[in-house]
């Protein structure tokens, strides 16, 4: 048999699972798999041996947005951008989120198939990038959340047909917009736009053609009408109560909360660049949703790592603070963290990623410092690996 392509002596490795963390350990890697994870305890043959402090699998981020930059103002670079700027755009996001350390990557929205066309060139292997499952346009209502980057959609026959032309398009999820939000102006984030009759037809579209559904949920009656309508993510899920937590448990729906969308627009809000509307919005919800949201994590809510990047100031290339707001404002450990974001992750998605085991794919980090001590250890990762061929490495 031949030799492994790469090893990588691990001082301890965080397997993305729930397990203990494994220590002095070494990882055997060929065709693009974990051929096997062994103690270390001697010299190993292969093309290139790494060490490292400490090894985890390659982040998911299950909410971004690749065609935006986090500019202070979406809605209106959005439209005054040309298709060929936004692909470009996408494009560059691609690269730095895969430079950051994300190795999956599900994109909830981007007008005239951007996040499609930068997929399919990463999938040719003709540009760098993580694993992309594009959702094509987001539905939305006639004026609806989003409605500059979407597809307006009335009624359930319409939303049925909304769906398909996403399919249709090349795209391997769908997002729905069952509230207003922050970014678009007029949008009320805890009122209704999309109905449940209308969720429900399309859930139920995407569902019989094997398409998974995230639903932009933030009021509180919008996020129990996509949990009754069947939808597999609710994202935000910043106004949540009671009964919407009873039907997370009676449904096993995933929360992607998004922590950094509306903490990065409060915490740079003094710069006086955003819309007035946008902080105004966000800064009204911040309180309830880090409450609400620490809650549905303490009851049992599946949370899923998602940062909405490509909105204001949340960047691409910093997935990492994401993980680290899930530890300050939620409570969760390191190790819970990095499990949001990355066997969770998987299992939403729907993919072969997040975990490292022999026979899995080795998507991979390689960091400086041992992530349980500090989850900030994400930040700067020196090797990122993908499918076994190193992606990215720091000077």
């Amino acid at each position: 048999m031949a030799h492994p392509t790469l090893a990588i002596r691990a001082g301890v490795l965080c397997e993305g699972t729930q397990a203990p963390p494994r220590r002095n350990v070494t990882l055997l890697i060929a065709d693009g798999r974990v051929r096997e994870i062994v103690a270390t305890d001697g010299p190993v043959s292969a093309d290139r041996v790494l060490e490292a402090a400490c090894v985890v699998p390659g982040l998911i981020n299950a909410h971004a947005h690749l065609e935006a930059n986090g500019e202070p103002d979406l809605q209106s670079v959005v439209i005054l951008r040309t298709p060929l700027d936004r692909t470009l755009y996408a494009a560059q996001n691609a690269r730095l989120a895969l430079q950051s350390g994300v190795t999956t990557l599900r994109d909830l929205g981007a007008a005239d198939g951007t996040a499609i066309a930068v997929r399919d060139a990463v999938e040719r292997g003709e540009h760098p990038g993580p694993t992309i499952l594009p959702a094509g346009r987001a539905i939305c209502m006639t004026g609806g959340h989003g409605f500059f980057m979407g597809r307006e959609a009335d009624g359930p026959w319409d939303a049925r047909k909304a769906v398909r032309e996403q399919r249709k398009s090349g795209a391997t999820c769908i997002k729905l917009i069952a509230t207003g939000g922050v970014l678009t102006k007029g949008a009320v984030p805890g009122q209704d736009q999309l109905s449940e009759e209308e969720l429900r037809a399309a859930v139920h579209e995407a569902h019989t053609h094997g398409l998974r559904v995230a639903a932009h949920a933030i009021g509180t009656s919008g996020i129990k009408n996509a949990l009754r309508a069947g939808v597999d993510s609710i994202e935000h899920g910043h106004l949540l109560d009671d009964e919407a937590l009873a039907l997370f448990a009676q449904h096993g729906t995933a929360l992607v909360p998004t922590l950094a969308a509306v903490t990065c627009i409060v915490e740079n809000a003094a710069g006086g660049t955003m819309p007035d509307f946008v902080v105004r919005k966000a800064e009204a919800l911040m309180e309830q949703a880090t409450a609400n949201i620490a809650r549905a994590w303490r009851a049992g809510v599946r949370i899923t790592g998602g940062s909405d990047a490509g909105t204001p100031f949340n960047y691409h290339q910093n997935y990492a603070y994401e993980l680290e707001l899930m530890v300050r404002q939620l409570g969760m450990t390191p190790l819970q963290a990095l499990h949001a974001a990355t066997e969770n992750g998987a299992a939403l998605l729907g993919v072969d990623a997040g975990v490292l085991a022999p026979g899995r794919p080795a998507d991979l980090l390689v960091l400086a410092r041992d992530l349980t001590d500090d989850v900030r250890a994400l930040r700067d990762p020196q090797v990122v690996v993908k499918a076994g061929a190193i992606a990215h490495e720091r000077d």
